[in-house]
C-alpha cells in the first residue's frame, strides 16, 4: 500500500481537527494506507517535508483531538500559484519521494483552489498516482455548494450565546440610562455568523455585507429604539460596507496576499457614527476577534460530529483511484428531523466563489433575519459534546499541536 497525508490551511476553527481525527480513525478501521502522515503547516510545510506520523494514533488522543482548538498541525497562508510550476513540481516529488498517494487538505476558499490546482497540474501531466481531495472548513461559511462548513455552527452557538448574555448584562441598568450595544462578528464577504446572532431572539438591528449600509437609516432606527426601549442591540458583520463598496471600519484596509481585505473595526465606526449623531447617550463594542473561531468548550455537537464524519467519508472515498480534484461537502437530507449526508462536488466549482447570506432571509431596515433564516441556522447549533478536562485544574485537555512537538517527532527526510 501508498500513503496520505493530510494538512490544515487558513484561519483556524474549533471543530477543523476533528476532521483530521475522522481521516486517521477511518484508515485505522479501513486501513487504505500504510501510513496517515500530517502535513504541518499546509503546503508550506509539505514542501519543507516536515510531517508527522499520525497512523497509530491512540483512541484517547483521538478524542482529544476532535475537541482541540485552533489547527492541530499548523496552518499557513501560502499561495499556491499556477504559473510557479517549480512549486507543483516540488510537491510531486516529495510525494513520489514518500510513496504519498493522496493529499486530504482541510481548510476553506483557498485551500479548495489549492486542491483544484494540485489535480489539474497533474491532470495536464498525465500523473495518475497522486490525488488531491479537499475538506472544507470555514467559520465564515462561504462555500458554495455544500449546505455549510464545518466550523461555522460552532462559532454560531458561540456567537448566539455570547449575543445572549450580553443583552442580560446590557439590560441590568435602568431606563433612565439609554445606549446601544454593539457586537462585531467576523465575516469579510458574507454575513452568516452575523446573522446567527440572531438565534438569541435579542438583536434590534442586523447589519451584514449583503444588504448595503444606508447610514440615516440606521441611525433613524436606533434613535426610535432607544426612544422606546432605552436599550438597543446592535450586530455588525466586519465585512459591513457603504452602497458604494466601502466599508464601514474605521481606517483604511490592507489586504492579505490573497488580496482579501484585512478588517476591523466596523463596530468602532458604527459607535462613532451614533455618538456623533446623538442618536444615544453612550455606546459599548464588543468585537468577538479571535473568540468566535477558537472557542471550543461551546463546539455544536452537530459541528463536531459532522466534522470528524467528514474527514471519514474523504478517507473512505479516497479507496477510489479515480477520486481527485474533489470537496467533500455536506448535505441536508429532506425532512423535518435535521438530519445529513456527504457529498463529493468538483474543488473547482467551490473555490474563488463566495455563497452570501440570502438577501430573502433579511428584514428591511436592518430588522434581522426571516423564518425561513431562523429555520436554517437553528438545527446546526444542536448538542453539547462531552469534554474531556485536566486532572486536578479544572481545564478542557488538548493535545500538544504537533508542530510544537521539535524535530524529534518529525518523520525522518529521505
Amino acid at each position: 500500500m501508498s500513503n496520505c497525508i493530510v494538512a490544515q490551511s487558513g484561519g483556524p476553527s474549533s471543530v477543523i481537527n476533528a476532521t483530521v481525527a475522522g481521516v486517521v480513525k477511518a484508515n485505522q478501521m479501513n486501513p487504505i494506507y500504510d501510513h496517515v502522515y500530517g502535513g504541518l503547516n499546509g503546503i508550506e510545510g509539505i514542501l519543507q517535508e516536515r510531517f508527522v506520523d499520525l497512523t497509530n494514533m491512540s483512541e484517547h488522543e483521538n478524542l482529544v483531538l476532535r475537541q482541540t482548538p485552533s489547527s492541530a498541525l499548523g496552518s499557513c497562508r501560502y499561495k499556491l500559484k499556477r504559473d510557479n510550476v517549480e512549486d507543483f513540481e516540488k510537491i510531486i516529488s516529495i510525494m513520489d519521494k514518500y510513496d504519498i498517494e493522496t493529499l486530504f487538505y482541510t481548510g476553506g476558499n483557498d485551500s479548495m483552489d489549492t486542491v483544484a490546482a494540485l489535480s489539474e497540474y497533474a491532470a495536464k501531466n498525465k500523473i495518475t498516482n497522486h490525488r488531491f481531495v479537499g475538506c472544507p472548513k470555514t467559520v465564515d461559511n462561504d462555500l458554495m455548494v455544500t449546505d455549510h462548513c464545518p466550523g461555522f455552527a460552532s462559532a454560531a452557538k458561540f456567537i448566539a450565546t455570547t449575543a445572549l448574555q450580553c443583552w442580560y448584562d446590557v439590560n441590568v441598568y435602568p431606563a433612565s440610562r439609554k445606549e446601544v450595544f454593539i457586537l462585531e462578528t467576523m465575516g469579510r464577504d458574507a454575513g452568516w455568523l452575523a446573522a446567527s446572532a440572531c438565534l438569541s431572539g435579542k438583536v434590534d438591528l442586523l447589519i451584514v455585507p449583503e444588504q448595503p449600509f444606508d447610514k440615516e437609516v440606521f441611525l433613524k432606527e436606533v434613535k426610535q429604539i432607544v426612544d422606546e426601549k432605552a436599550k438597543c442591540f446592535v450586530v455588525v458583520s466586519e465585512g459591513a460596507h457603504f452602497a458604494d463598496g466601502s466599508y464601514l471600519a474605521a481606517g483604511e484596509a490592507k489586504n492579505d496576499k490573497f488580496g482579501h481585505a484585512i478588517l476591523g473595526g466596523a463596530g468602532k465606526a458604527l459607535e462613532t457614527m451614533i455618538l456623533n449623531a446623538e442618536a444615544a447617550p453612550r455606546c459599548k463594542v464588543q468585537d468577538l476577534s479571535t473568540a468566535q473561531r477558537c472557542h471550543a468548550t461551546e463546539q455544536s455537537l452537530v459541528d463536531v460530529t459532522e466534522s470528524f464524519r467528514l474527514g471519514m467519508s474523504a478517507l473512505n472515498r479516497s479507496a477510489d483511484k479515480t477520486f481527485t480534484g474533489k470537496m467533500v461537502g455536506v448535505k441536508r437530507r429532506a425532512g423535518e428531523e435535521y438530519d445529513a449526508e456527504f457529498f463529493a462536488v468538483e474543488a473547482s466549482k467551490v473555490a474563488n466563489y463566495v455563497k452570501n447570506f440570502p438577501v430573502e432571509w433579511l428584514l428591511p431596515e436592518y430588522k434581522g433575519i426571516t423564518k425561513e433564516g431562523y429555520a436554517y441556522l437553528e438545527p446546526l447549533i444542536h448538542g453539547n459534546p462531552v469534554i474531556l478536562m485536566q486532572e486536578g485544574d479544572g481545564l478542557p485537555e488538548y493535545v500538544q499541536p504537533y508542530y510544537m512537538r521539535g524535530d524529534a517527532a518529525l518523520v525522518a527526510k529521505k
